[in-house]
Parts: structure tokens; C-alpha cells; sequence
């Protein structure tokens, strides 16, 4: 079979055949049908040795949708032919934590040499993904892959970071969500469907401030000098309640520190490489506070799934034949895409 591979750290990914897998255990064999690119994915491209707790070579992709192929010995609950969606960030299974379904959160995380598919372990990049268990499995029924696969990341992150911060999402609170791509015109539809808060959204971009409009945002805002006066000006002078941050750069996080109201919640989600500095009398206002939300969690994943079901989500999808993958890259790194790449095996 056809996969995408990462040969070693600082290589570019590479078209390969590779061997189909067998399931053994308790694993089950996936055919995929779609698998999301993710500017996570350029994060691990573009990582050193030592940069992450995890090593090459191994197949790319963590938002993967398909057909169960086939079933390891030991393994129970999916049948062949089950439409499934991939649970990606893979734990030990036998913490406390992931046995409460919150493998995001794994407290083995340190001991492991992996941190789940297409992160140390082969991914859905490829014909056929291989899945420990069972339990990472999530029906999505007639659902279509293009839209199943992102919902596993793009939707999935912006859920679980909403839901940790619903507290101060009640009525007459106001968010700004800055960064619409995959993940942030996903977060803009969750905050429409499940909170009365109202929702500006920043980007650099016309055509991302175009899909945040058709997502639902109230205002879209261009980043200028001047973003941060203006979102301080379209909530009376008080600041944002919360921001949510899906590119995580210096610069949008001192906007982000700006324009906060005084008691607001950061919520940092993108991996951009930026920095705040955290301190008495500092950038934040009095009472801020920053959480780092992480991926979500295997139920999380099943609430997500049935809200694509019963039509409040919809991702915006610019779909590419694997063997197109090198250009998929490209476009994403140079910002070209709006909403979420998904590349389908050729042979699908």
C-alpha cells in the first residue's frame, strides 16, 4: 500500500510502499477514506532530534475516517465494515486517566515512545491505518469521511477547549477567536451551537474572515495595529471575557493579553511558538488566566461526532488524492488553504 512517510527528523515526508498491516490482539485494521492535514503535521515535519518525545520513521496522518477491514483475535465491539473515526492521541490504556476515556491526558505520557497515530506511530496517511484498540474506534454511520476525519482534531480540540471554559461563556459574554482555519471556523460554530456568547473573530486574511462569517461569527476583525482598540471598543471598553487563540504566535498573544478583560480566560490552542510572559503587574489583566488545552477526550469525541450528525457542524474541505499530498503540504505552509485539507487514498 501507498503511505506517507516521515523517513527521520528534518527529511522531507515521502510517497512509499509499504507492507499492509495485520491485526494481532486486539487491534483492528482500518481502510481509510480520508485522513485530515493538520499544521500539527508541519510541526512534526519540521521538527530536531529531541524536540519531540518520539522518533522516525513512521507513517504521517492523526485525523483519520474508514471502513473496519479487519479484526485481531482478541480484539471486540466494531464489526467488519464498521464506518469509523480514529480517537488519535493514543495513550498507555491503563492509567487512570484513560481508562476515564482521557487519554489526551495520559499520566504515563513520559514513559511512552509515541504519542498516538501519526505521532510516533504510523498513521492514516496511507492505504490502511492500524489501531490498537477498539476503544479509539468511533462509529460515525453515513456521515462522509472528508467531514468524519477533521472532526477527530479540528473539531474535537476547540470542543474540549470550550468545554473546560463553558463557566464563563453565559449570556452577554464575549469571545474572540483568533486564527480561522481547520480548527478555528470549527470553534466558531461549537461557540454559536452550544453557548449565547457572541463571537468576534481576528485572522490576516479576507477569505478566513469570510469562512468565519459563514460559520457564524457576529464580526469579523483583520489584524491591523489596530485590532486590539477595536475589540476593546466592541465590547464597551471592558475586554473580551475569553479568547480563544488557534495560532499561538508572540503576536497574537500579546493581542490576545491586550485585549482581555480584567478576570478573562487565554485559552491558548495553537502551537504557533509564541511566548507571554506570566507575572504580577505583567501583560495579562488583573485575574487572567492562561489554560494549554490538549486534544480531547475519547466521549468528547462521541458529543462531537453526533453534533456533525445532526447538521451543527460543517467543515470546510479542500480535498487531495494522496498521491497530491507534497502539494497539500505546501499550500498549508504557505497559508493558502481556508478550512482543512483532506487527502484521500487514490485507491479509495
Amino acid at each position: 500500500m501507498r503511505a506517507l512517510r516521515l523517513p527521520g527528523w528534518r527529511e522531507p515526508p515521502r510517497l512509499v510502499d509499504i507492507d499492509q498491516p495485520r491485526p494481532v490482539g486486539h487491534q483492528i485494521l482500518i481502510r481509510v477514506e480520508a485522513a485530515g492535514l493538520c499544521h500539527s503535521d508541519l510541526h512534526v515535519i519540521d521538527a530536531g532530534p529531541g524536540d519531540l518525545p518520539f522518533g522516525p520513521p513512521f507513517t504521517l496522518g492523526h485525523e483519520i475516517a474508514g471502513r473496519v477491514a479487519a479484526i485481531g483475535p482478541a480484539a471486540f465491539g466494531p464489526a467488519l465494515g464498521d464506518r469509523v473515526v480514529v480517537y488519535g492521541p493514543w495513550g498507555c490504556g491503563l492509567c487512570p486517566r484513560c481508562a476515564a476515556g482521557r487519554e489526551n491526558y495520559c499520566d504515563r505520557r513520559a514513559e511512552l515512545s509515541w504519542a498516538g497515530a501519526g505521532l510516533g506511530r504510523d498513521g492514516g496517511m496511507a492505504g490502511y491505518v492500524l489501531v490498537p484498540s477498539a476503544r479509539y474506534l468511533e462509529p460515525i454511520g453515513d456521515l462522509d469521511a472528508t467531514q468524519a476525519a477533521p472532526l477527530s482534531d479540528a473539531g474535537l480540540t476547540p470542543y474540549h477547549a470550550i468545554e473546560l471554559s463553558r463557566a464563563a461563556l453565559d449570556e452577554g459574554s464575549t469571545i474572540a477567536v483568533i486564527g480561522v482555519g481547520g480548527l478555528g471556523h470549527l470553534a466558531i460554530q461549537l461557540l454559536r451551537a452550544l453557548t449565547p456568547a457572541t463571537v468576534f473573530a481576528v485572522d490576516l486574511r479576507a477569505e478566513a474572515l469570510a469562512l468565519a462569517e459563514r460559520s457564524g461569527a457576529q464580526r469579523g476583525i483583520p489584524v491591523s495595529p489596530e485590532t486590539g482598540r477595536v475589540l476593546r471598543a466592541s465590547t464597551g471598553g471592558r475586554g473580551v471575557d475569553v479568547v480563544f487563540d488557534f495560532a499561538g504566535t508572540s503576536e497574537t498573544l500579546e493581542l490576545a493579553a491586550h485585549c482581555l478583560r480584567a478576570g478573562g480566560e487565554l485559552v491558548i490552542v495553537g502551537s504557533g511558538g509564541g511566548r507571554l510572559t506570566v507575572a504580577k503587574s505583567g501583560p495579562l489583566p488583573a485575574g487572567g488566566r492562561v489554560s494549554m488545552p490538549y486534544w480531547g477526550t475519547r466521549p468528547q469525541l462521541s458529543e462531537v461526532i453526533a453534533l456533525a450528525r445532526s447538521g451543527a457542524l460543517h467543515v470546510e474541505v479542500q480535498r487531495f488524492p494522496l498521491s497530491a499530498a507534497t502539494e497539500a503540504i505546501a499550500l498549508l505552509r504557505a497559508g493558502k488553504l481556508t478550512g482543512r485539507a483532506v487527502l484521500i487514498p487514490d485507491s479509495a
